[in-house]
């Protein structure tokens, strides 16, 4: 099948759009690592990734718009283990599973990276301010709330204070590790905490 001219221009325009958006990620990954937070501003972003302000804002709302993309990028689950759990336990060793994936992806990202996105002034992680809370927490959220309504799990708490509790967690641990330099049993730790909590949950 041949692609239009018009088609293989929207093609080669979506690519440039897509490495762009990688290019200024990867600036604002590369200041965090190297100078922190507060060196994080949208002029040394575009200078750093070569590219003007109105390129910045075509792909990005804000610097916090920007420091959610890394969660977006994080490989995703397959769709399939997130179907209906058989009972309780298979509900709860497919919650763990979703942020074994994120551990695996923070450590992909560097202690760095993650000691400096981690800090209360990226407003990207206040579930109050996003109009949508980050990947896995949607995730994980979307898929209490379809076992809750099948009747697979009855917690006591309502599903928002189970989402909170559970983003609380999974922040302690990224912070533990990143306080340790990465030497903390990340996975083991996140594994083991979130067990825990949910074993006395439903």
């Amino acid at each position: 099948m041949n692609l239009r001219s018009d088609d293989r221009e929207l093609s080669r325009q979506q690519l440039k759009s897509k490495e762009t958006k990688a290019r200024i990620f990867k600036a604002a990954k590369d200041i965090l690592k190297k100078k922190g937070y507060e060196e994080l501003s949208i002029k040394n972003i575009c200078e750093e990734a070569g590219v003007s302000n109105g390129s910045f804002y075509h792909h990005f709302k804000t610097k916090d718009d920007l420091l959610s993309y890394y969660i977006e990028e994080q490989p995703g689950i397959n769709p399939d283990l997130l179907d209906l759990p058989a009972d309780a336990a298979d509900a709860k060793e497919t919650i763990i599973y979703v942020y074994m994936n994120y551990v695996r992806y923070c450590e992909e990202l560097g202690v760095e990276f993650m000691s400096n996105y981690y800090t209360p002034k990226n407003q990207s992680l206040n579930p109050l301010i996003r109009t949508e809370r980050p990947y896995p927490i949607i995730t994980v959220q979307n898929y209490l709330q379809k076992c809750i309504a099948s009747g697979i799990i009855n917690p006591a708490l309502p599903l928002d204070a189970l989402s909170t509790d559970i983003r609380m967690i999974v922040i302690g641990n990224v912070f533990e590790w990143c306080l340790m330099r990465g030497e903390a049993d990340f996975e083991g730790n996140m594994r083991r905490s979130l067990k825990t909590y949910l074993d006395g949950a439903f």
